[in-house]
């Protein structure tokens, strides 16, 4: 085993460390929290959890194997149940982000009908077709025998050794990858386009109203104002970088390994074996970054590891500021993670005294 070889090992099996550890907290929260479990998005979120903890067990360890070993790292039969689980786990996790994004379109652009539009039936019924969609191409490879060891990449997945179906199996081939990934990448940018444009019009009003009670405070400290002014530069620019990290994970992740795929059904291309291995292993690094970026990070599953962090430690703290207000919609993180701030009860009612005033003052 040579140094690229011993380079791409160390990075598989870092990549399942930290794939096992997010995703484990990520369930730990779903299972402990009922906040969090009774939301729509839950279930999408399960739905990911679950498949990158199947992937990080079962197909890592054996493309860490056939890395080392440069040879199939177990049996024709196991080797043909990992790649259905390959190729049907890739599938499912692309169209479960296409179905968060989904999720937060309707929670961003109907917030009052979000709980209508949105139900755990609803998001039930995405899931089942999020399944029934990713399990028909791994169905119909095992039907055509086109699963197996795929030594450029050193890993169990679809693949083709007859010289006489290749022209058959670039079909199968491109219409797996249109139907999923870029079908999946269509979807995020719609949606999220749509959310962006949602989310810099009520910037633009928070903006108006902002600077109507900057210019109403005329006693207001200097650096108050300053900070005001900070936070609304930053507010602007937090929706973009939130949506240019779910749609920039999502491509530089499965882009490169989907691009290696349709290019290797020409034969005039020369791939080298390491980087498809490199574009294996960057496929796989979506279920390691997927807990960071749809879970780990928002406020609810914040919350909640706090709390579980603070009933650990023998200190006295005040839990009260903590704890999620009552009441809260599920649409209400979305809107706070996509840049919409929070204000306190004074705030609160000092601008919308002068959001209803005519004259845009506040009344005595």
């Amino acid at each position: 085993m040579n140094s690229w070889d011993a380079g791409l090992a160390g990075l598989l099996v870092g990549t399942m460390g930290v794939s096992l550890l997010s995703n484990a907290l990520v369930l730990l929260c779903l299972l402990h929290s009922a906040d969090i479990r009774r939301q729509a998005p839950a279930l999408f979120t399960l739905n990911l959890t679950c498949g990158n903890l199947l992937c990080t067990v079962v197909n890592m360890p054996l493309t860490l194997a056939g890395v080392v070993a440069q040879r199939p790292p177990a049996g024709d039969r196991l080797c043909r149940l990992a790649a259905f689980l390959d190729t049907f786990l890739a599938a499912n996790s692309m169209l479960s982000m296409a179905a968060l994004s989904i999720d937060r379109w309707v929670a961003v652009v109907f917030p009052l009908s979000y709980r209508a539009k949105m139900r755990l039936r609803d998001a039930a019924l995405m899931v089942a077709y999020t399944w029934l969609h990713a399990l028909t191409f791994p169905a119909a490879a095992l039907a055509l025998s086109w699963l197996g060891f795929h030594q450029l990449y050193a890993s169990c997945t679809l693949c083709s050794r007859r010289p006489d179906e290749r022209l058959r199996f670039a079909v199968f081939t491109g219409a797996f990858h249109a139907l999923s990934f870029l079908l999946s990448f269509v979807v995020l940018c719609c949606t999220y386009c749509k959310v962006l444009k949602v989310a810099r019009f009520h910037c633009k009003r928070i903006d108006v109203i902002t600077m109507q009670t900057l210019v109403l405070l005329v006693d207001i400290h200097p650096s108050v104002r300053e900070r005001c002014l900070e936070e609304q530069k930053r507010r602007r620019q937090r929706a973009t970088k939130k949506i240019s990290t779910f749609i920039g994970t999502f491509l530089v992740c499965f882009a490169p390994y989907v691009i290696t795929r349709l290019v290797e059904l020409s034969s005039a291309v020369p791939i080298s074996s390491h980087w498809g291995v490199l574009s294996k292993c960057l496929a796989y690094s979506k279920a390691a970054s997927d807990p960071f970026v749809y879970s780990l990070l928002r406020h609810q599953y914040r919350r909640f590891l706090i709390r579980q962090r603070q009933a650990e430690m023998p200190v006295v703290m005040d839990c009260a500021l903590m704890e999620p207000a009552e009441g809260t919609e599920p649409e209400s993180d979305v809107l706070e993670s996509l840049g919409f701030p929070e204000l306190d009860e004074d705030n609160t009612r000092r601008i919308v005294a002068i959001a209803a005033s005519p004259s845009g003052k506040p009344d005595s």
